[in-house]
């Protein structure tokens, strides 16, 4: 990310930081570098109109870019808007925002790009999105 840029509100700085948060929780999960040991790819996710690249090598999140860019190639992108990314994010996320499909049933999200690289890699997409959610206590 680039150091010192300035973020247009507490929500877009919440965003990075969980970006930052998964990408940490990730290089702690073996079972999760292990299935995305053959992904090396650039996922676009957007946010409202805040653009968010995350940059994958053999599972690893290498790079993480703020955009808007059109000079960062992208394979497959997620669009959504931060409500319903942070109900995503919730440790128990209410019914259509549980999953990246989910919301895109109940028309809060988009799926674009090249939608086979993401189904041969979805297990491991999903998994590092809901990384996420491992940061909040869930009351048993």
């Amino acid at each position: 990310m680039a150091a010192g840029r300035y973020h247009s509100n507490a929500g877009e700085a919440r965003v990075i930081e969980t970006f930052k948060h998964i990408q940490f929780t990730l290089e702690s999960t073996p079972h999760l570098l292990r299935l995305g040991r053959l992904f090396a790819e650039t996922v676009l996710i957007q946010v409202d109109r805040h653009e968010y690249y995350l940059t994958f090598d053999k599972g690893h999140l290498v790079n993480l870019a703020e955009g808007p860019s059109r000079k960062i190639p992208w394979r497959f992108a997620l669009r959504t808007d931060a409500e319903a990314l942070e109900k995503f994010w919730q440790a128990r996320p209410e019914p259509g925002f549980h999953d990246i499909f989910g919301l895109v049933k109940i028309g809060r999200g988009r799926i674009d790009g090249d939608i086979l690289s993401l189904v041969k890699n979805l297990r491991f997409f999903k998994e590092v999105m809901g990384l996420a959610r491992a940061n909040e206590e869930v009351a048993a």
